[in-house]
């Protein structure tokens, strides 16, 4: 390979933050952006006062809540690093489009809040990291706020969610008496001092046998911190480079992501340990970030991010090789070669056009309608296939049609679009047609932004009924019987989803086993195959 191909791709780094709602991942990644030199200023999350957004949160009604409702892309260098960021939504209604986000990403930042430990978000996105063996790296965040204890957390994290951790610095106090970190390696007190924001943290480096340590931190700071690093030198686990880029072990850092305190000293421990592109499954074997020919799957498409243009967005996570704008390229499952049109690199709603990028890049073409989330680029001639993303069972149900029968063809269009972005999934009953969908969502916000959308959007007002099913069942071998002969339960309903597959939505789990003891030949999954 080219030398500076090598190179470039080597200097890559692809993550996605994760975190329950209010944790701070957002503003930790709005510090990422300011030490990169990104912004100027962190926006501010919530603030009636305040024009600033996070730079983050593009879509108007993320600003007017003051949540991510959406996973954005960022791209920026920080020393000698090319860093692109998948934002995920944090919101405890957040939709499928974060699961698939982590498919594109080679690590993960997994923030907590450092009162509440591990709450409900956390453990769902974790199951996601974990089943693709990605490294997972802990910021414990708001140390600035009163919190629990640091051991006590580190338990949890290691209970509830079943990954050894390596604290590699330490808490000295919390709250009003929190002073700053002891950082492992360096065996040294880093102490900061808040900033309001900007980029520059003052940043203290004393020696842990400094005789003026108790002072800087404070008596009681200072006895509880020397008994601490005597606990964590004793008990805690032996750091493993090869454990935790298998996703087998959690570097752990505390800091505030709010006032600066440990940002920096993460980010910069997170690079050195964080592997470079990471090598991809396909239906021909394993593809290696460093093959000469360029590579690439779709992980998310967005429509109307610009609405002045009405345009649509694919998201390529780029998996080997170099792009080249003025390349042509292979849609594998449309069987077509092609040039993609308008290459962009994004900062959430900002973009720049560009003629070049590497493995480990996220880029954004325009989209006429002809890619489909999991879809494979290559290289003409090589028409392998990159694994595709599996369908995520939704968790909330609602029948969904339009209010004003004059404007079906625009509701009808809308839903499409919106399908085929991957933020919610549509079911019909067999034989009925599309008069009335029923409309799966991971998360209940995502009936919120269907509605928002579909009147912003596309002029459609639409009335919406809820369902009581709570769980949805893929039928792994619908071809091997007539699935009208299925013995099922009054509440269990047969749909189709949007490629045609049956499936079998369900009010419990009690129904789910009936199901399947009064159906010898019937094949349940909870995920649907990739397309």
């Amino acid at each position: 390979m080219n030398p500076a191909i090598k190179k470039e791709i080597e200097r890559r780094r692809t993550f996605a933050i994760i975190s329950h709602p209010d944790a701070g991942k957002t503003t930790l990644t709005e510090k990422f952006l300011l030490y990169g030199g990104a912004i100027n200023q962190a926006g501010t999350v919530k603030g009636k006062k305040s024009d600033r957004h996070a730079v983050s949160d593009w879509m108007e009604i993320e600003k007017q809540r003051g949540i991510s409702v959406t996973s954005s892309v960022m791209q920026f260098n920080y020393e000698g690093f090319c860093i692109n960021i998948l934002d995920t939504p944090g919101h405890q209604d957040f939709s499928e489009d974060t699961y698939r986000t982590l498919m594109a990403a080679d690590s993960a930042v997994m923030v907590i809040d450092a009162a509440k430990g591990v709450e409900a978000q956390t453990r769902k996105l974790f199951k996601v990291c974990v089943m693709r063996g990605i490294p997972i790296f802990t910021f414990i965040n708001k140390m600035d706020r009163e919190s629990r204890n640091p051991f006590d957390l580190l338990e949890e994290i290691e209970n509830e969610l079943g990954i050894k951790t390596y604290p590699v610095n330490w808490p000295i106090g919390s709250g009003k008496s929190f002073k700053g970190v002891y950082d492992r390696d360096k065996r040294a007190i880093i102490s900061f001092t808040a900033n309001g924001g900007h980029q520059e943290v003052e940043a203290t480096e004393v020696d842990l046998n400094d005789e003026h340590l108790s002072e800087i931190i404070g008596e009681e700071n200072y006895r509880t911190i020397v008994d601490d690093i005597e606990l964590l030198d004793g008990a805690s686990e032996e750091f493993d480079l090869d454990a935790v880029q298998n996703g087998k072990l959690s570097p752990v850092f505390f800091g505030s992501a709010l006032t600066n305190f440990g940002v920096e000293p993460f980010l910069e421990n997170f690079l050195q340990m964080t592997p470079s592109p990471l090598a991809r499954e396909s239906d021909q074997g394993v593809i290696d970030p460093f093959e000469e020919d360029f590579s690439a799957f779709v992980f998310k498409i967005q429509a109307n991010m610009n609405k002045a243009h009405r345009d649509r967005i694919a998201f390529m996570r780029i998996c080997s090789g170099k792009f080249e704008r003025e390349n042509e390229v292979y849609h594998v499952q449309g069987s077509k070669k092609m040039k993609l049109s308008q290459p962009q690199q994004l900062m959430a709603s900002e973009r720049e056009i560009i003629s070049e990028a590497y493995a480990g890049d996220i880029i954004g073409v325009f989209d006429p309608g002809i890619f489909s989330i999991g879809d494979t680029i290559t290289m003409p001639g090589k028409k392998f296939k990159y694994f595709g993303i599996p369908t995520f069972a939704p968790e909330h149900f609602a029948k969904v049609s339009c209010t004003d029968t004059l404007k079906r063809k625009q509701f009808l269009k809308g839903i499409n679009q919106i399908v085929q972005e991957g933020a919610i999934q549509i079911f019909t009953e067999p034989y009925t047609g599309y008069e009335e969908v029923i409309v799966g969502v991971v998360g209940m916000l995502q009936f919120e932004v269907l509605e928002y959308r579909l009147k912003n959007e596309y002029g459609v007002d639409i009335r919406r009924e809820t369902l009581s099913y709570e769980y949805i069942r893929w039928i792994d071998n619908a071809l091997d019987f007539d699935v009208k002969t299925l013995s099922l339960t009054s509440d269990t309903k047969i749909v189709q989803d949007f490629h045609d597959n049956y499936l079998l939505l369900f009010t419990s789990e009690w129904n789910i086993r009936w199901a399947l003891e009064k159906n010898d030949v019937l094949k349940l999954s909870e995920f649907g195959k990739a397309q």
